[in-house]
């Protein structure tokens, strides 16, 4: 099946999210696979804290120019792909929950399109969904909700529910179908965040509007001071958001306050060198951003982090 972002991320209709796993995802979460074909986890160690990156879903999608560089002509957005060499017709999408441990928990960050994927990247990293106790939601698209319940039935057993004030008041009046069969349910349930407010000590929320009204990154802090920004979908490609963070983007609902809030944290994350890990980065999803001429590039992390554990 072929999915496109306009599906994954759609706010006026249901989304068939048990069609999101790719086949060796579905597979693997029912049976032993002694060679993956794919990892599904990434984990790392970031001062005392663990954090694992789960690969919770992967499509291809047709026609990126529909969903990326709207503001832009055919022949900027060709010539933007050939120059990283990516196609300029077609586009792979990553969806990258985040898991981080540490002294104050174990605290899932988004929930992928439908439990099945995310339970599949779980099991990969040696987790179930019992290992998880606290869940945080970045923002409420389909792809970042559909894994926290189905059939009415929350996936985590005894599970703190995290999430912002400004977009849960949002969502809760938009009449929307994912949210209305993923999450109303269990609205009374949720602690919920203000600017600046921490989750845990240690990880902080931060108001990053514009893809929603009431997107948040999350800023994990380490009392020596290394700090690391879970930027969620404040840039959602790694060539055609950051070379290019003026692009709009069809699934940013406020598209200047998006833009700006893109600046913003991309000019922060260059200048102060803050490593960063992105919901629909190329997975692994962690990296760095280096400032160039007319935007910034995306720099994968490699051993930086095993360095500084070592």
């Amino acid at each position: 099946m072929t999915i496109t972002r306009r599906t994954a991320l759609t706010t006026g209709a249901a989304l068939p999210l048990a069609a999101f796993v790719p086949t060796h995802l579905a597979a693997q979460a029912s049976t032993p696979q002694e060679a993956p074909a794919m990892p599904l986890h990434h984990s790392f160690t970031f001062g005392s804290m663990r954090i694992t990156v789960l690969l919770a879903g992967q499509a291809p999608s047709d026609n990126p120019h529909g969903t990326f560089g709207l503001n832009a002509s055919e022949e900027e957005f060709v010539a933007l792909s050939q120059e990283n060499f990516i196609p300029s017709d077609r586009a792979m999408g990553n969806f990258c929950p985040v898991v981080v441990e540490s002294g104050n928990g174990v605290i899932l960050f988004d929930t992928g399109l439908n439990p099945d994927g995310l339970k599949a990247a779980l099991a990969s990293a040696g987790m179930g969904v019992e290992t998880i106790r606290t869940v945080v939601l970045t923002h409420m698209h389909g792809d970042h909700i559909g894994g926290l319940s189905a059939d009415g039935m929350l996936t985590f057993p005894d599970v703190d529910l995290v999430a912002g004030r400004i977009e849960m008041e949002h969502w809760s009046q938009a009449g929307n179908e994912t949210f209305e069969a993923k999450l109303r349910p269990f609205v009374s349930d949720f602690r919920l965040l203000e600017d600046g407010d921490e989750v845990v000590p240690g990880v902080k929320a931060m108001l990053a509007p514009g893809h929603t009204p009431g997107h948040m990154t999350f800023l994990l802090t380490e009392d020596g001071g290394q700090r690391l920004l879970l930027t969620a979908d404040t840039t959602n490609h790694y060539v055609w958001s950051l070379a290019r963070p003026d692009w709009e983007v069809r699934f940013d609902m406020d598209k200047p306050t998006a833009i700006n809030t893109r600046q913003k944290v991309l000019s922060m994350l260059a200048e102060e060198r803050i490593p960063f890990i992105g919901y629909h980065m190329p997975f692994p999803a962690v990296g760095f951003v280096a400032k160039t001429e007319a935007g910034y590039r995306f720099m994968p992390e490699t051993y930086q982090f095993e360095l500084a554990a070592s």
